[in-house]
């Protein structure tokens, strides 16, 4: 008898509310996470470290981010327990109701996921930027959209970050960890407030970012769910009575193999890891055979690009407030292709890095011997690139994508290769950066294209959609609208693998959202 009732390949969006809802129906539970659980001491915004995973050797390199890159795309992922939560922007907002008009099983409707994006929702305890936190880049996205004749479609977002409203840029010392206010959510977990320092995507020091490590795993956890980081899920295999999962154990620089059995397996892996796990069962391995023709199509980009612009006369400092904050909508099609505005931050790694060197005396002496002291410390109160606006958005571009497995000349082994010609995406895209440029020019910016899209149309996403698609049947997709596996009864892919066509908006809450609902569908079953 199998040890498990279920087992979660994968603890991100998807991942983790299957965890959550399963165990609460008092399913034993097992998620397998090929990352680390991550201490806040090891986050490399506090660190300076563990930044890299490698997908070749992950016993040595299990960092924060893998970064893979294809011919006409680089993909930006997650790795640790709580997925693509650990380096996603925050945004936790809604599609909209035209991104389900077409391409999707009749099932699934707007109405219908409603309930569903509002659980996602409270459990991720969303708000708002406070009206007395505005970031410099909140307020440019407000006036760039009253100038340029947009008002109305500029709005605030919806952040999976937890606010001080008596937090102020005008107190002393505004960003030191000191000034979040601890609490405790409604999962138990103790956290803090935002103190706008900027670290969303490198690790949240304070804890005022709402990872599903917080919230949805925690519950899970708190249920009887067992949760196994540095599990790396090699093979599925069909027994009589459900599956075997075969994995490595990621431990001391080595590989360690093992394998646990369950009724049911819910992959959620993302975009790139269930398909690529479904694609080596089905062509490397054999164990999976009637998986549908259409496995790895439908892979999109979800037009994801970012326009940096120069400001001279303004303090804009991107590398301070949450990572993105306001929107200026575009999803009504009102300028033909579909996209979605937004601002766009990143960490200040160099204050980061003297913030490191700073806590560590010997490390500081080295600098203060090579800089001069005053030189030092004037450096860690300073904001290099405070004249930089990172415009932001994305586009709903053509989900004409394919994963595929491709033999390596060199290394003979079966790798994931990625088949996205940009040619069909680039109207949306070309119309999101032109509107980059507009509201840059309204507002006396200078923006920088880059010259990797200018020249070569080349993109790079952390919002990879698609490869596992929900449709009707098996030869339109590779899932049904409940998520579960044509061909394989007891097999499901609960993530952004089986989203169709792209959302043209940030889509965490959305794969959330599917996620809610599909296992409310599983569980009633």
């Amino acid at each position: 008898m199998a040890r498990y009732d279920a087992i979660v390949v994968g603890s991100g969006f998807g991942g983790a509310v299957a965890a959550c809802r399963l165990s609460a129906a008092g399913r034993r539970v097992l998620v397998l996470e090929r990352g680390r659980r991550w201490a806040v001491a090891d986050y490399p915004s506090v660190s300076q470290d563990n930044w890299v995973w490698d997908p070749d050797e992950p016993e040595r390199d299990n960092g924060w981010i893998d970064l893979r890159v294809f011919r006409n795309v680089a993909v930006a992922l997650g790795a640790g327990v709580g997925g693509g939560s650990l380096i996603y922007a925050n945004v936790s907002i809604e599609a909209t109701p035209s991104a389900f008009d077409g391409g999707w099983p009749p099932e699934i409707t707007y109405e219908r996921l409603q309930p569903c994006y509002d659980r996602a929702g409270e459990m991720l305890a969303v708000q708002q930027l406070p009206d007395g936190q505005l970031t410099g880049r909140h307020k440019l996205v407000r006036e760039a959209a009253a100038v340029a004749g947009y008002a109305e479609r500029y709005a605030k977002l919806d952040l999976a970050v937890s606010f001080d409203e008596a937090w102020s840029y005008d107190q002393p010392d505004p960003h030191n960890t000191s000034r979040s206010r601890r609490f405790t959510n409604r999962q138990g977990v103790r956290q803090g407030t935002c103190i706008h320092c900027g670290n969303c995507d490198i690790g949240c020091p304070v804890q005022a970012k709402n990872t599903l490590d917080l919230n949805y795993l925690a519950a899970a956890e708190q249920q009887g769910a067992e949760i196994r980081p540095l599990h790396l899920v090699r093979r599925l295999l069909p027994l009589a009575a459900g599956y075997r999962v075969e994995f490595d154990r990621l431990e001391g620089g080595r590989r360690v193999p093992g394998s646990e059995e369950a009724r049911e397996v819910f992959i959620a892996a993302g975009s790139l890891g269930s398909t690529e796990l479904l694609l080596r069962c089905r062509d490397e391995h054999g164990t999976l055979t009637n998986l549908s023709p259409t496995l790895g199509e439908g892979w999109s980009a979800n037009g994801d690009f970012l326009t940096p612009t120069v400001y001279l006369d303004r303090d804009i400092s991107p590398t301070r407030g949450p990572t993105i904050t306001g929107r200026i909508s575009f999803l009504d099609g009102a300028k033909g292709p579909r996209f979605f505005v937004q601002d766009g931050g990143f960490p200040d790694l160099i204050g980061n890095l003297l913030e490191h060197v700073t806590a560590d005396s010997a490390i500081f002496g080295q600098v203060v011997d090579l800089l001069g002291e005053s030189i030092s410390i004037a450096l860690r109160g300073r904001d290099p690139m405070a004249c930089i606006m990172p415009w932001f958005g994305q586009a709903q571009d053509a989900p004409d994508g394919r994963l595929r497995l491709e033999r390596g000349l060199l290394s003979g082994r079966y790798e994931l290769d990625l088949d996205w010609d940009p040619d069909a995406s680039v109207p949306a895209v070309q119309a999101l950066v032109d509107m980059h440029k507009e509201l840059s020019g309204a507002t006396g910016g200078v923006p920088l294209v880059s010259p990797a899209w200018s020249l070569m149309h080349y993109l790079i996403t952390p919002h990879p959609l698609g490869g596992c698609r929900m449709a009707a049947g098996p030869d339109e997709g590779v899932v049904d609208h409940r998520g579960r596996v044509f061909g394989h009864p007891g097999l499901y892919v609960v993530d952004g693998a089986v989203i169709p066509r792209p959302v043209g908006l940030n889509p965490s809450r959305t794969i959330a959202a599917l996620a809610e609902y599909m296992l409310e569908q599983a569980l009633a079953a």
